[in-house]
C-alpha cells in the first residue's frame, strides 16, 4: 500500500498550525504532535505489514495486533535503557544503608548548612556508585510520551472518523475510519473508554475493559514482586528504599485502577502486553543476572552447581573443578600472605618490659 511511504496530509489533517474543526492549537497539542506522529507512523506500518500478509484491512485483529507491533518497537528500542535501570535499581538499592548513615548523620539539623552538607553527600555516594534515582525511572519517562501519543490518538479518531479527516501524519482518513470502526472480538470499539461504554451501555465492552485493567494491574504488581522478593540482598532490605518499593509495591495498583477507567481500549491493551514484556524480561535478568546476595543468586548458583559448574568472582561461569582449583589457589595465597605478614605485637608496659629482660637468660645478654 502506498499510504505507508506518504507522508503528505491532507490539508483538513490537524497540525501544530492548522487546527482541526473545534479544535485549538494549544502548547500541549504543538508538544504532543511528535510522539502522535511517530505513533500513526508505527501502527501504519505495522498495519500495511499485516494486510500484506493477508488479514482484512478493516478488521479489529488487525489493528489490535498492530498496537501490539508499537509496543514490540517501542520497548525494543527501550531495552538498553532498561538494563541501565536495572543496574541503577540494584545500586540504589545496595547503597540505601549508607544513605541511611548520611540522613542519620544530620537528622534534626534544618540550618542550612547541614541541609547543604547532607545534599552534597547524598550526591557524592551517587557519583561513587555511578547511579541517580532518577536512571531507575528512564524507561518509563521515555515510554510516557509514546503512551500519551497513543491515548491521544485514539481520543482523536472519534473526532476525525466523523470530521471525514485523517491523523497528524500518515493515518489517512480511510485508515482513520477503519480504526474507528475496529472492534476487538467484534464486540468492544478500540476508541472507547469504559465511562463511554458505561453510558451508551456496552457491557460487553464494559466487561472486556473491567478484564484487561485487571490484567493490567496483575502484570505490574508481579512485575514489581519479583524484583522485591527475589532480586535484593538482604542488606537492600533494610534500607529506606526498599520500604518505599514495597509502599509502591500496593500504591500504583489503586492509579492504575483510576486511569484504567479513562483510558481507552487501544490503551489499556498497549499497557497490558506493554507490561506482559516487561515481566518477560524482568524474569530473563533476575535468572540470568540476579544481584549478588540476593535470593535469586543463589537459586542460580543452586542450577550451576546441578550442571557441574560455578560462578567466579568476576561473574564467569566455569567448571565445578576448574573453580575448586581457583579459591585453593586464592586460599594459599591469602594463608600465605598472612603468614608472611609482620605479627603485631601486644602492647606491653615499661614495668613488665624490664620484668621480662630482668629474667631473660645471661646468655641472651651477653656483649
Amino acid at each position: 500500500m502506498s499510504y505507508v511511504f506518504s507522508a503528505t496530509p491532507t490539508p483538513a489533517v490537524p497540525t501544530p498550525t492548522t487546527p482541526a474543526p473545534g479544535d485549538g492549537a494549544d502548547f500541549f497539542s504543538i508538544l504532543m504532535w511528535p510522539f502522535k506522529w511517530l505513533v500513526e507512523a508505527l501502527l501504519v506500518f505495522w498495519h500495511w505489514l499485516l494486510t500484506s500478509l493477508g488479514l482484512p484491512e478493516a478488521a479489529g485483529a488487525t489493528w489490535v495486533l498492530s498496537i501490539v507491533g508499537l509496543v514490540i518497537v517501542v520497548r525494543a528500542a527501550l531495552i538498553p535503557l532498561f538494563v541501565r535501570q536495572i543496574k541503577s535499581q540494584r545500586k540504589m538499592m545496595e547503597i540505601a544503608p549508607e544513605l541511611k548513615k548520611v540522613q542519620e548523620k544530620y537528622r534534626g539539623k534544618r540550618d542550612q548548612l547541614s541541609r547543604e552538607a547532607m545534599s552534597r553527600e547524598t550526591m557524592a555516594l551517587y557519583k561513587k556508585h555511578g547511579t541517580t534515582p532518577v536512571s531507575s525511572c528512564l524507561p518509563l519517562l521515555v515510554q510516557m510520551p509514546i503512551l500519551l501519543g497513543m491515548f491521544y490518538t485514539l481520543s482523536d479518531v472519534k473526532r476525525h472518523a466523523e470530521w471525514g479527516v485523517g491523523g497528524v501524519g500518515l493515518l489517512s482518513p480511510e485508515l482513520t475510519k477503519q480504526f474507528y470502526d475496529a472492534q476487538l472480538f467484534d464486540v468492544a470499539p478500540l476508541h472507547t473508554n469504559m465511562i463511554d461504554a458505561i453510558n451508551q451501555g456496552q457491557m460487553a465492552t464494559v466487561v472486556i475493559l473491567i478484564i484487561l485493567v485487571v490484567l493490567m494491574i496483575g502484570s505490574q504488581f508481579i512485575t514489581q514482586l519479583q524484583i522485591i522478593s527475589k532480586n535484593l540482598s538482604p542488606e537492600a532490605k533494610t534500607g529506606q528504599a526498599y520500604q518505599m518499593q514495597r509502599i509502591m509495591l500496593y500504591v500504583l495498583p489503586l492509579a492504575f485502577i483510576f486511569s484504567g477507567v479513562f483510558f481507552p481500549l487501544g490503551v489499556v491493551i498497549y499497557w497490558f502486553v506493554s507490561n506482559l514484556w516487561t515481566m518477560a524480561q524482568q524474569f530473563i535478568v533476575i535468572r540470568n543476572l540476579p544481584t549478588p546476595g540476593s535470593e535469586a543468586a543463589k537459586e542460580r548458583e543452586e542450577r550451576l552447581a546441578r550442571k557441574g559448574k560455578a560462578l567466579t568472582a568476576d561473574g564467569k561461569i566455569v567448571p565445578m573443578d576448574k573453580y575448586q582449583a581457583e579459591q585453593q589457589r586464592l586460599y594459599e595465597e591469602a594463608q600465605k600472605a598472612k603468614e608472611q605478614a609482620p605479627k603485631r605485637q601486644q602492647p606491653m608496659s615499661k614495668k613488665r618490659a624490664k620484668k621480662q629482660q630482668k629474667n631473660k637468660p645471661e646468655s641472651d645478654n651477653g656483649a
